[in-house]
């Protein structure tokens, strides 16, 4: 009797225990029996937050969540007013309003068929929004406005699924990659255009400095040596004047001096070989002993 009594207190516990419906706070709990939603009065019971009672075995709990979600997907192409492709990376902020339609519309309340419907409605409408605007408005300043009628659309749009939508907000615009490769290839060539009439213009520049600074090379290497040609043309006219000078004064002098001059440097070898006439004038001076 005491194990009979001690099994029959734990199946009473569990079965109590398996009878409470915690639900928590930020959580909504909807119960089906039978494969049927319970209703009071038409409409769908939605427990909030707290301690509830349910028939064990037979009641199926789904518990939801009340909270602010957050849906990113995958960026996704859109086309604008003026035919460009774009690369838009978005997301969006959303919430539970209506338990009973969001449970019946995503097949029991499946987050993931939420989500689904929520981020095609929402790409609908951010569709609508660029292909009524150019790149130039949506990059140069309208994108607040553009986020602002994705938002009321949406919120119109995703009423259906019982879903309030939060925010939409786009995070990134970008062009697609082949897009982006063709424009960088431009971009470069362009750069590379500009780089070569540059280069092309220093080079230009250089030889217009380099052909200045040769003429005046050229300019200032004449002139000094004009000045030196002039400068050893005085020199010389003062040295024959100095000469001339000396010879009026002793010739005989002087053509002795020129002698000795013509002696030093005809002997200066050791192999010299003159052929001359005995009584040439070139030995004049070395005939006299008196050296007249």
């Amino acid at each position: 009797m005491g194990k009979f009594t001690a099994v029959l207190i734990a199946v009473l516990i569990a079965i109590t225990l398996s009878s409470l419906l915690v639900v928590n706070e930020g959580e909504r709990a909807i119960v089906s029996r039978f494969g049927k939603v319970l209703k009071d009065d038409g409409v769908t019971r939605v427990y909030t937050p707290g301690l509830n009672i349910k028939i064990p075995m037979l009641d199926k709990v789904k518990f939801l969540d009340s909270r602010v979600q957050t849906l990113d997907g995958a960026a996704d192409r859109f086309v604008t007013s003026e035919k460009k492709d774009l690369m838009v990376d978005s997301y969006v902020k959303w919430r539970i309003l209506d338990f009973e339609r969001y449970y019946l519309s995503t097949n029991g309340g499946i987050k993931a068929n939420a989500e689904s419907l929520l981020q095609r409605k929402i790409n609908n409408d951010l569709r609508t929004e660029f292909g009524r605007r150019t790149i130039k408005e949506i990059v140069s300043g309208s994108r607040d406005e553009l986020q602002s009628d994705a938002l009321r659309n949406a919120s119109e749009s995703a009423a259906d699924l019982g879903i309030e939508v939060v925010d939409v907000r786009v995070k990134q615009i970008n062009l697609p990659d082949n897009v982006s490769t063709s424009i960088y290839q431009r971009m470069r060539a362009e750069r590379q255009s500009v780089a070569k009439e540059h280069r092309a213009q220093g080079r230009e520049q250089a030889e217009i400095i380099r052909a200045k600074t040769d003429a005046s090379v050229t300019i200032q290497t004449a002139e000094a040596e004009r000045k030196a040609l002039t400068v050893r043309g005085k020199g010389d006219a003062e040295a024959a004047k100095i000469y001339a000078k000396a010879y009026t004064k002793d010739p005989e002098f002087f053509s002795f001096m020129r002698s000795l001059e013509a002696y030093k440097s005809s002997f200066a070898g050791d192999s010299n070989v003159m052929v001359l006439e005995p009584n040439s004038e070139f030995f004049r001076y070395m005939k006299s002993s008196t050296g007249k």
